[in-house]
């Protein structure tokens, strides 16, 4: 009676969690904030002054017949107008067209450019060409030692926001072949646009919608390109290809059920309760409002072929049930212990994968203990006892098979290159993706493109003058560090960092500078980061080569010397930045890593089993394959954010297969070794269908976790092979 209460409980559970889909649906992210940790960033959206944007989009702007957008004058004008109204909402044809996303902000050059001609008493908006604001002649320009602040302004969101080949004009005349008379000129330009101010889960999609909004009811051409962009592409075809996979993968696994248990009613229970499993702890998750990135979808096929291992052991081994409940329970223990090794990854992704997978194999686990098991013992067919021993495979010979693998899978590893891909969108999209080319074509056009921004936060009194002082000294030393992007004006050279102005007022403050100053700065208007309206950071942004992660992790260390031995407090933030220290750190700890899932493995082995040989054998093989596949990972396509978590899964299914083989109490027979096999089988279609998908991070899954199931099911047989030559010996 107590048993059928316990069944009844988790089945309703299981129903309850998946229903709670209905009311919390899942809504997979995909962006720097999911792939990794960067306290920097979390920091200043939280408490910059004036609120910081959820997300910096860009929009590359070109007019209807691709001819300059600043001839005639009257179409910056237009455009600038464009850009008032979608702001203020007064006009349908060009408003933001969604209340769930707030357009928060909007930087172009001609709203700069406005600004600086405003601070010479000229107006842009009013002007009936270009001479009206061009005369009297400014022989520096924008980029001259007496320029305003407004038009450094201007001269800064010219470089970065116009192609390379634009003529800069008035921007800086000093630059050869460029003249005070002129206004900068292109044929296109960007905008940056921030949306979703304090609002997670923001569909960056929504970006594109607008653009198409905007080109449709003007004479202009607006187009979402950019990184953040690349992310809400890899996105969609996760998700679209997770949806398109699903119903083939079910066909697959029920097919191999089918075919390996001999019972169509066996294979729909064991489908069906990896289906109520993955959507129970998807429901029960999102209802406590945990955020899923798209590589959380990995672990969907990855649960549904961990449940069909209980069903194979039951049905079709020559195990007793309590045998195959001792097998089955170490399985899911040492399973989980490899698999945990993630939570320690530095790369936020990897913990996120990590932890579904592993209430998933949990789950998996008390299903098929407490739900199926009587069902499945009900079902089991009076197949091979402990008698029919497979005279043919448990000859002494066999037993060398177990060493020879060993030093097979060990010898892979050792030949393997070393190294890890740095975490970026490339990761996350087919390598001939024309959003790619397209991206790289960016690149060498624009220098906003082209550049990676750092932001370095300072813990600072703001209305301390020491402190002032100490910022000022501090920008001054770090703006000569040649990483940073320099602007060479003919004249001279200039750094591309955003840093805090320069007072000449006696006893000035942090505070006192910004209270009294206006500040236009293309990404931060105000640096200063306050809790309880009291000043307690800034933040310095510079620009540094995004393609160069050397230079990155240079800077870092730079940086971080120069804080020590100013004795100042701060951090450092950044895409590229955070994330070259992340695959660093993944590339130092990576053999740790694998090793540190084997001690797991042994220890819980050891505590369950009593049996110091079986565990040591059973960690041994895990690790052993762990490293392999970690070798096979450099050679399929670089060790990158999904290999982590598919070595530390492969070396999980190895301490599956491995615990199988030692908790056996008997000597393995025919029905053993096809338990095992086919649940390899069952498993490996799984994932081998995944590895034909296009999405990076689940071909490569795929792939990783089919050659872990080879090789843990053949060194697992092997096992069984040696421990029963041993046993014969002994």
């Amino acid at each position: 009676m107590e048993a059928k209460r316990v069944r009844a409980i988790l089945l309703a559970s299981l129903i309850i969690g998946t229903l709670l889909l209905t009311v919390f649906p899942v809504d997979p992210q995909m962006s720097t904030e999911v792939m990794f940790d960067d306290e920097v960033t979390q920091q200043r959206k939280a408490d910059i002054v004036g609120g910081e944007s959820g997300a910096s989009l860009v929009l590359r702007v070109t007019h209807d017949d691709s001819t300059s957008l600043m001839f005639p004058i009257s179409r910056v004008q237009t455009l600038l107008e464009i850009e008032r109204e979608a702001m203020a909402g007064t006009n349908p044809d060009t408003s933001w067209h969604t209340n769930s996303i707030t357009l928060d902000r909007i930087q172009t050059p001609f709203t700069l450019w406005d600004t600086a001609f405003e601070s010479r008493n000229r107006s842009l908006s009013e002007a009936d060409g270009w001479s009206d604001v061009l005369q009297p002649l400014m022989e520096e320009g924008w980029c001259g030692k007496n320029a305003t602040s407004a038009e450094s302004s201007a001269f800064e969101s010219s470089l970065l926001l116009l192609p390379n080949d634009a003529d800069l004009g008035v921007a800086c005349p000093s630059m050869p072949g460029q003249y005070a008379h002129q206004p900068p000129t292109s044929n296109e330009l960007l905008w940056m646009v921030w949306i979703g101010e304090n609002q997670s889960n923001t569909n960056w999609s929504e970006l594109e919608v607008w653009a198409d909004k905007l080109s449709e009811s003007t004479e202009y051409t607006f187009e979402a390109v950019g990184v953040n962009m690349l992310f809400a592409k890899s996105k969609e075809l996760a998700v679209t290809e997770l949806k398109a996979v699903m119903i083939p993968l079910a066909l697959l696994l029920c097919l191999a059920l089918c075919i390996g248990l001999r019972d169509p009613l066996l294979a729909g229970a064991t489908l069906g309760s990896a289906g109520l499993v993955i959507g129970a702890e998807m429901g029960i998750l999102s209802m406590f409002g945990y955020t899923f990135s798209v590589v959380d979808g990995i672990a969907v096929p990855i649960i549904m072929g961990v449940a069909v291992d209980g069903a194979f052991w039951y049905c079709r081994s020559s195990h007793s049930v309590e045998a195959v409940r001792k097998m089955l329970f170490v399985a899911m223990l040492t399973t989980i212990a490899a698999v945990s090794l993630a939570f320690f990854s530095p790369i936020r992704v990897q913990r996120s994968l990590a932890l579904v997978m592993v209430i998933g194999i949990f789950l998996d686990w008390l299903v098929t203990r407490y739900l199926l098991e009587q069902f499945f013992v009900a079902r089991r067919k009076d197949l091979a006892t402990v008698s029919t021993v497979s005279k043919a495979l448990n000859q002494p010979a066999f037993g060398v098979l177990w060493p020879a693998l060993l030093l097979l899978l060990a010898a892979i590893a050792f030949a393997s290159p070393g190294g890890v891909e740095v975490l970026d969108v490339e990761q996350f999209l087919p390598a001939d993706d024309p959003a790619i080319q397209e991206l790289r074509q960016m690149e060498d056009e624009y220098i906003l493109a082209s550049s990676t921004d750092t932001w370095i936060l300072l813990e600072i009194d703001g209305d301390s003058t020491t402190d002032y002082d100490a910022v000022i000294e501090f920008q001054t030393q770090l703006s000569n560090h040649p990483s940073i992007i320099a602007l060479d004006t003919g004249l001279s050279q200039s750094k591309l960092m955003v840093g805090i102005p320069v007072s000449t007022t006696i006893n000035a403050t942090i505070d006192s500078v910004f209270e009294s100053s206006s500040i236009d700065s293309l990404l931060v208007k105000d640096s200063r980061l306050q809790s309880n309206q009291e000043t307690y950071a800034v933040v310095i942004v510079t620009y540094l080569d995004g393609q160069n992660t050397d230079a990155a992790l240079a800077f870092n260390d730079d940086v971080r010397s120069l804080l020590e031995e100013m004795q100042l407090t701060g951090n450092i933030g950044g895409n590229l930045a955070v994330g070259a220290e992340a695959a660093t750190s993944f590339d130092e700890s990576r053999v740790t890593q694998i090793f540190g899932a084997g001690i797991a493995v042994f220890l819980v082995a050891m505590y369950v089993l009593r049996s110091p040989q079986k565990a040591l054998r059973i960690a041994v093989g895990t690790v052993a394959v762990g490293a392999a596949v970690d070798g096979l990972a450099s050679t399929f396509g670089g060790r990158g954010v999904g290999s982590a978590p598919a070595v530390l899964l492969g070396m999980g299914f190895a301490a599956d297969y491995l615990s199988h083989s030692s908790s056996s109490d008997h000597r393995p027979t025919s029905s053993d070794h096809a338990a095992r096999w086919w649940s390899a089988f069952s498993s490996m279609s799984v994932f081998l269908l995944i590895a034909f998908t296009t999405f990076p991070p689940a071909s490569e899954t795929g792939r990783l976790l089919s050659v872990s199931i080879l090789c843990s099911v053949v060194l697992a047989t092997a096992l069984s092979l040696y421990q029963t030559s041993s046993d014969e010996e002994e």
